[in-house]
This record gives structure tokens, sequence and C-alpha cells, in this order.
């Protein structure tokens, strides 16, 4: 059965990142004959600054009913200080397809990339799931005497019953299916009484569904210095799309820098998006030194996503190879090119 792919590649370093990416793809893609169909969208600053749209009319529905997944780069780019694209596209997609979950992985790969002392591969291998389409990212909020030195500005955190309990259930659930032995909860509820409130109380009542999974609660400050004493503590952990977007880059620069990390923005059972999370990077654009590993990972998780989990698998297999004989970028210990890399993944690629 035909899966139908978006590739969007965006700004920056996106371009040159996906492009590597899709080298894998296409070479699973014909090898495996999964039958992958790619569509190629240039939705981007350039496109945005010389039409004022950020997508056409009608995009979005487009992408909902006609595709299974969308593979994404990253956007930004300083000529859009408001950065009204990125949001446009990147939000918009977030919100508008539901993609509650945001999946992050901190796995290392090879021992020498992790910045921790006496740890290893054994000890850094957790999922973080963070909730991805309600607390301070809805935009709830406002300015009042703005510009005056009486200005007050409020920002509002919001957390709904249903939207708490589908990202705990997720991650239990996910914990469960990848015998995975206990799932974290962490939050600020000492502080934020009443989001903070409905997040315990929703945990601890979902717990109870999964007597064989073990569970405990941890103050985000807590968990950050955990994660950096003891990783090997942490199995699953689940959290809101603040902290979580905190304690996911703290995630990623144990498993060797932002270059590595993957990630998932998934509604379950329909079309989600993948992208890695490094950014756009506009001051290396076109230099070839970007570390495209993140995106190459992003490509196995959205095959394991689709379906193909051999596949994903097969080629996480050949990065750990190209990583562990050093032909990577020079911020994961080798000396090669954006491009170079990709080439040195892709001759290990055995199918």
């Amino acid at each position: 059965m035909t899966k139908r792919i978006a590739v969007i590649p965006g700004d920056g370093i996106g371009p040159e990142v996906i492009a590597a990416g899709m080298r894998v793809l296409e070479r699973v893609n014909s090898q495996r004959k999964l039958g992958l169909e790619f569509t190629h969208f240039g939705w981007n600053a350039d496109e945005y600054l010389r039409t004022g749209i950020s997508m056409p009319p009608g995009a979005m529905d487009d992408i909902r009913n006609n595709y299974d997944a969308v593979y994404l780069g990253a956007f930004g780019d300083p000529r859009v200080p408001d950065m009204k694209h990125a949001s446009d596209i990147l939000l918009g997609m977030r919100f508008q397809l539901d993609l509650y979950v945001n999946y992050r992985p901190v796995k290392l790969l090879n021992k020498a990339l992790c910045p921790l002392k006496d740890k290893g591969v054994k000890d850094i291998d957790m999922v973080i799931f963070r909730e991805n389409t309600e607390g301070a990212y809805v935009g709830m909020g406002g300015f009042f005497k703005k510009g005056t030195p009486e200005e007050i500005a409020i920002q509002e955190d919001v957390s709904t019953r249903r939207g708490v309990e589908r990202i705990i259930r997720y991650a239990f659930d996910f914990a469960k299916t990848t015998g995975r032995k206990s799932v974290c909860m962490a939050d600020k509820n000492n502080v934020m009484r009443y989001g903070g409130d409905l997040w315990l109380r929703t945990f601890e009542e979902i717990a109870r569904e999964y007597p064989e999974i073990e569970h405990f609660h941890l103050f985000v400050d807590a968990l950050t210095m955990q994660m950096v004493r003891a990783p090997e503590m942490f199995s699953v952990v689940v959290t809101n799309n603040m902290f979580g977007d905190i304690v996911t880059d703290l995630g990623a620069a144990l498993q060797g820098g932002l270059g590595m990390a993957a990630s998932g923005n998934i509604n379950p059972g329909k079309v989600s998006l993948f992208e890695p999370i490094h950014g756009s990077a506009p001051k290396y654009t076109g230099k070839d030194v970007s570390n495209p590993v993140g995106a190459i990972l992003t490509a196995a998780m959205m095959l394991d996503y689709l379906g193909f989990a051999a596949e994903g698998e097969a080629i996480e297999h050949a990065v750990v190879a190209a990583i562990d004989a050093r032909e990577a970028t020079r911020d994961i210990g080798g000396s090669l090119g954006t491009k170079a890399t990709g080439e040195a993944i892709l001759r290990r690629l055995e199918m």
C-alpha cells in the first residue's frame, strides 16, 4: 500500500540535512520496495518574502487528507524577524493536525559523544514525551499599557483534562508495548498549583491502570539534575509543553548535541510530522558543515511510524557504524562535511 510523504526542507541548513535524509529514504524505498511516494513543497522564507504567503490556501487540508507523514527540515530566517512563516507552517501543523505527542528519543549511540563522565550507551536510553498542543504555547494572553513604564504582560498556561490524559496515557502505552519498566512525570506543581494539580492527579489515576509499570513524579528542576547525575534511572518521561521543550534539549546534549536529535510530532494513526530539532542555523547555510545524523534518524523514526520498523532499525545501525568509524561531521568527532557524512551512512546501509 502506497504511503505518501510530504517533504518540506525549509530554511537555512534544512535543505542540506533533508537532502541527506532523502538519499537514505530513497535507497531504502528502492531496495525494499516500500511503495513510498515523496512530494516536495517549497514553503520557506524565500517563498514567504516573495509572495507574502506562508502556505497556499487549502494546503493544510491537502496534507491532512492526502499524506501519511511530513518530513520537515527547519524554519527560521533573519529576514523574517517575527518568524511569521515558521509559526504558520510548523505551529500551524502542530495545532491544526492535532499533533499532540512530541516524541523525543534520547539514545546515546557512541560513548565518546557523551559529555558525562563514566556514562555510556547503556546509561542513556530514554524517551521523552512532551505534550505538544497546550501549555504556554497556545498564545493566550496579552499586553496592557504596552510600551509604557506601567506595561503588563500576561501569558496563560493552558492544560485540559483531555490533553493531559491523552499524553500521559500515550506514555504508559508506549512503555507497555516496548517493554520499558517505568514512567516519570515531571512538573512544577509546588508553584503552578492548578495546572500541576491536574497533571499529578491525572498521572496517578492513569498509573493505576498499568500496575506492571513503575511510576514516579519529579519536579522538573529535579529531573534536570538527575538527567545529568544519573540518566540511567529514566526510561520514559512525560511532561508539559514548556518543560518538555527545555528538557529535551538537555537530552540532546547527553546524546552528542542537537545535531544528533530526532523528533516526531504525532497524532496516532493519522498524518504526523517528523523533524530534526537543531533549527535552521542560518550562519552555517551552504557551508557543508552541518550534522545530518538528526535528519537521518528522523527519517528512520518516520519509517517506524509508517510500519517499516526493520528498515528504520537498519538506518540506525548504519548511523552507528559511520560514527564508530569517525566518518562523520566535526561536532561528533569526524572530519567530513554534511554530504560526505550522508554518503558514509549510505555505504553502510545493508538492505
